[in-house]
């Protein structure tokens, strides 16, 4: 009886599994679940609003970064992936290099991503940033400029770029900016050039 009672329920589990695939099972218990598109703001509209800590090359700023009180000046948002890899180091390079060029007076050059104010202090002061690096660990900032990760095993920023205007209002964005493209880097000169006009 007991053989009949487990050749049975095998049967079942047979037919069960197939059925189950058909009608979009859920997935299993930890397996990554599909991550909804994020939403980027659109240009025009009011950038918005979040407090953070920042670091620079001098350590840990002893204020957070407010940047509706930045109205007045354009402020460059610069999220990417993660301190001292590849492409953020090249990033963040042409960043201090050609700051003048790039950037020039009256603007904030905020980079942001999810490593601590230890990390940021000290590769600030490694590479010399005439910036400060805003330290957003739990993604707030990201949230809201649609710059988290797609994907669901990673907990980084896309390297998105956010142009805000004198008004505080988006002026200009670059998604999934090319750190390798000098392209990128004349774009993002005439963007910033455009809003501080």
């Amino acid at each position: 009886m007991r053989s009949t009672l487990i050749r049975s329920l095998i049967a079942t589990a047979v037919i069960a599994a197939p059925l189950a695939a058909q009608q979009g099972s859920p997935a299993p218990a930890g397996a990554p679940s599909a991550m909804p598109a994020p939403v980027v703001p659109e240009v025009g509209t009011v950038a918005p609003d979040f407090t953070l800590p920042v670091a620079g090359k001098d350590g840990i700023a002893a204020e957070p970064v407010t940047l509706s009180k930045l109205r007045g000046k354009v402020v460059v948002l610069a999220f990417y992936p993660a301190d001292r890899t590849t492409g953020c180091t090249a990033e963040m390079t042409k960043f201090t290099n050609e700051y003048a060029k790039l950037f020039g007076d009256g603007v904030v050059v905020l980079p942001i991503s999810r490593d601590s104010l230890a990390s940021h202090a000290s590769w600030a002061k490694d590479m010399n940033m005439p910036f400060m690096l805003v330290s957003d660990t739990a993604g707030v900032a990201a949230k809201l400029y649609g710059s988290n990760s797609m994907r669901p095993d990673r907990t980084t920023f896309m390297r998105n770029v956010f142009i805000i205007g004198k008004d505080g209002k988006i002026a200009h964005t670059i998604v999934r900016l090319n750190a390798l493209s000098e392209d990128a880097y004349t774009a993002l000169g005439e963007a910033v050039a455009a809003a501080k006009k």
